[in-house]
């Protein structure tokens, strides 16, 4: 017997997003200093989105041990 569509896992609705917040676009562009807090925030410059290969985890933070 085959399973519902309705019940299946809900992580399989996630998906990897290609837009970000204007949170999001501000962490980036202070991160990369091209933003301060006496700019306005709108009219932002375009931020790259950084879409991960699949099996990578991301970033590696200094001090992080694995």
């Amino acid at each position: 017997m085959s399973m519902d569509k309705s019940l299946k896992k809900a992580s399989g609705l996630t998906r990897q997003r290609n837009v970000q917040t204007r949170a999001e676009r501000l962490a980036i562009l202070q991160e990369d200093e091209r933003w301060t807090q006496e700019n306005p925030v709108y009219g932002l410059p375009k931020t790259r989105y950084k879409e991960m290969a699949a099996g990578q985890s991301g970033p590696k933070r200094p001090g992080a041990e694995d």
